[in-house]
């Protein structure tokens, strides 16, 4: 019954479209004062659109986006899902949960070593699985331990993506497991010519576990296999005499590990020919109906902030220019937490009492997709999911025997233009298009009273 509530429900949302999408936003037009923030897809909303990946060059104000928490050295196991919650549940307490989650991470046990890890799903009509930091990293050394997901249009990442869009990139192209593609973007600048293939030492990508390391100054960035430095590019490489500024990854980051459909029919040409081609639903690569990456661990060492940098306080990083660059973010404790997800940063709000009265606007709260990588030039459309009575929404997580996947559905737009593997995902409009996606946003009727 609940299934069949939920269905009905997604193929309304569907239908609607950008109805539930609302404003969109770009840095000639900014989101209105009623949906402040800008989404990493483009999207104007509340809630969950003004944390993780809330832009402030795009958004209403550099107040609309929630503050990011600051760098935390740690190294995480990823061995459980209990530090993990799904995008419709955090609202932006970073002392509490390290990782946000959309799609369905599931815990596999090694039945050999009895070692366990976090497997990122993606079965039949889903956009995969995507994990994102709650902290944020403004240069440091990030690891992560990985298997790759295998097959032809499947792609898995590991990136570092910033609210204004740089970016650092590890990609996975499924049917390429001796080797592994390196990018880089900044402020979501497509560079054709800023991607390059790695070899992946000993054995396949998907059968042997490797560390993939990007260690990140504010004067170069290094990317390494197993220890072995592969690849090294200074920031005086990148000057960019027409901007007057260097085209360098330079602003914090978030860590995001994916697994994402790069080869459906239904995207542009080129970005399933780059992946592989087509996506098979019944291939030998599948398990329990799903294609699956495994994470063992990410580590994350901090580096100190870049010369210079404006320190207030040790609490949260926050932009004070619309130039978007390291000289323009500062250190400050005005950490925010939001009450629900119809708060703001401008206007947090808090948690809603029985009692309580229904909100009356409809307004979208949760952007999603999986910004797993694809520098692409493919149109993506949106689409809307609807959050249930009880606030619970189409996002799970689960163990690796539950065989399922987070409900919803692909609706995305073939274009022309390929892609080099690495990149966000943001929507129509924005001119900068990427990888794979759905653009979940969860448009609320009324908020219900807890």
């Amino acid at each position: 019954m609940v299934r069949g509530i939920l269905s009905a429900a997604l193929a309304a949302a569907a239908f609607a479209g950008t109805a539930f999408a609302g404003a969109k936003c770009s840095k000639d037009s900014h989101c209105p004062q009623e949906s402040p923030c800008c989404s990493l897809y483009g999207d104007c909303g509340v809630g969950a659109f003004c944390l993780g990946g809330c832009d402030p060059l795009m958004s209403h104000s550099f107040d609309s986006c929630v503050p990011g928490p600051v760098c935390q050295s740690a190294t995480y196991t990823l061995d459980s899902l209990d530090d993990v919650q799904t995008i419709d549940k955090y609202l932006g307490d970073a002392s509490s949960i390290n990782w946000q989650s959309q799609g369905m991470p599931a815990i596999y046990t090694d039945p050999s070593s009895g070692q366990k890890s976090t497997l990122l799903t993606m079965a039949q009509g889903t956009v995969g699985t995507l994990l994102a930091s709650t902290h944020y990293v403004w240069y440091g050394k990030i690891c992560s331990k990985l298997t790759t997901a295998q097959g032809q249009g499947v792609v898995t990442a590991f990136i570092l993506m910033s609210d204004v869009k740089d970016e650092i990139d590890f990609e996975w192209i499924g049917i390429d497991t001796q080797h592994v593609q390196s990018n880089y973007y900044s402020q979501g600048v497509t560079v054709y010519t800023n991607g390059e293939k790695l070899t992946v030492p000993d054995k396949s990508t998907a059968e042997e576990m490797h560390e993939y390391c990007i260690d990140w100054t504010e004067d170069k960035l290094t990317w390494t296999i197993n220890d072995v430095t592969q690849r090294t590019l200074d920031r005086k490489e990148t000057w960019n005499s027409t901007s007057n500024r260097y085209d360098y990854p330079q602003t914090p980051a978030r860590i995001m590990l994916s697994l994402w459909p790069a080869g459906l029919p239904t995207n542009a040409k080129g970005t399933v020919e780059w992946a592989g081609g087509e996506i098979d639903w019944n291939s030998p690569y599948m398990q329990n109906g799903y294609y699956y990456a495994r994470f063992q661990e990410v580590s994350v060492t901090c580096y100190d902030p870049p010369s210079g940098a404006q320190i207030k306080g040790k609490k949260v990083y926050k932009y004070t220019d619309e130039s978007g660059t390291n000289n323009t973010v500062a250190i400050t404790d005005n950490d925010v937490i939001l009450g629900s997800l119809m708060g703001t940063g401008e206007n947090p709000g808090e948690k809603p009492k029985d009692g309580d009265a229904k909100a009356t606007q409809s307004l979208a709260m949760v952007p999603g997709g999986n910004p797993g990588g694809g520098a692409g030039d493919h149109q993506l459309a949106t689409s809307a999911a609807a959050v249930q009575p009880d606030g619970s929404s189409p996002q799970a997580t689960g163990s690796a025997n539950d065989g399922g996947a987070s409900a919803g559905q692909f609706i995305q737009n073939s274009g022309g233009g390929g892609s080099t593997g690495a990149g966000l995902i943001v929507q129509p409009g924005l001119g900068r298009m990427g990888g794979s996606a759905l653009a979940i946003v969860v448009a609320i009727m009324g908020l219900i009273a807890l």
